[in-house]
């Protein structure tokens, strides 16, 4: 078979083993659901986000929330999943049994970031329903708002992914991978506007967040689901998604170089 015949029959691997997985499974695919409907029940009794002096206009809680939970959820089915799946992998001698088979890397990739689509598209659905049905928020109606929502969740999946291969040779073994990845991305989710109102946390903290990919593809998911005047409590008093897709262009560029060039089979120190 070919490299990319073999890694399109390991999505399907995959995909089955990630949900046979129930840690997995809550941790990376239902968890930004159950967070969406905490901070939606915790914080919905004190009124719309973004309410006017005279008490018009504004969203729901579950409204202003939803951007960032689809963010979380590709960050963490992407970074998250894939960091401590692989350094588990490798630490209890999985990559090294696949190493001496007809397996390359490349397909490896290709089955791990082809897993991670397949549950980052059936997370933001779930999200999305969740959202519409069980909250009541209202879902953008125009072709161009999907169309970001395309690209940014693709242009996220992909750099998450990238990024989450990378990240897995960090953990010195599959035990310790959870206490290194998970307190990291636990991070990056509260200074980049995932739990915390973005434009109510301080500049340095801004000007920190938009160091990392989450930050800019929450900014580009608060873009599709957040009404237009919104954006002015951005950083910059706009969406600036051609910024978005340069960031995320540069984190996806360094993602494929850091997987390339820090994947091993086995840990050099073993």
């Amino acid at each position: 078979m070919s490299t990319l015949a073999l890694g399109a029959a390991r999505i399907g691997y995959e995909t089955r083993i990630y949900f046979r997985s129930p840690d997995t499974l809550f941790f990376t695919f239902l968890f930004p659901v159950v967070m969406l409907g905490i901070f939606t029940t915790a914080f919905g009794s004190a009124g719309n986000v973004g309410t006017q002096p005279d008490g018009t206009g504004g969203i729901s809680v579950g409204a202003y929330y939803l951007p960032g939970m689809i963010a979380a959820g590709m960050l963490l089915s992407g970074l998250q999943n894939l960091a401590v799946d692989i350094a588990t992998e490798k630490g209890d001698g999985t990559l090294k049994r696949l190493g001496g088979t007809p397996l390359s890397p490349l397909s490896y990739f290709v089955g791990k970031i082809g897993q991670v689509f397949v549950t980052g598209i059936l997370q933001a659905a779930l999200l999305l329903v969740v959202a519409r049905f069980a909250f009541g928020v209202s879902l953008p109606t125009e072709p161009s708002a999907w169309f970001t929502f395309a690209w940014v969740f693709v242009f996220g999946v992909i750099t998450s992914a990238l990024l989450g291969i990378a990240l897995s040779s960090v953990p010195r073994s599959g035990k310790s991978a959870t206490a290194v990845i998970i307190p990291t991305v636990l991070l990056l989710q509260f200074i980049s506007g995932v739990y915390l109102q973005f434009y109510m946390l301080p500049s340095w903290m801004q000007n920190f967040a938009s160091l990392f990919p989450l930050k800019w593809m929450a900014q580009g998911m608060r873009s599709v689901f957040l009404p237009e005047n919104f954006q002015t409590l951005e950083p910059s008093g706009a969406w600036d998604l051609p910024l978005v897709a340069l960031n995320l262009g540069i984190w996806l560029v360094v993602g494929v170089v850091l997987s390339l060039v820090t994947f091993r089979w086995i840990r050099k120190d073993s």
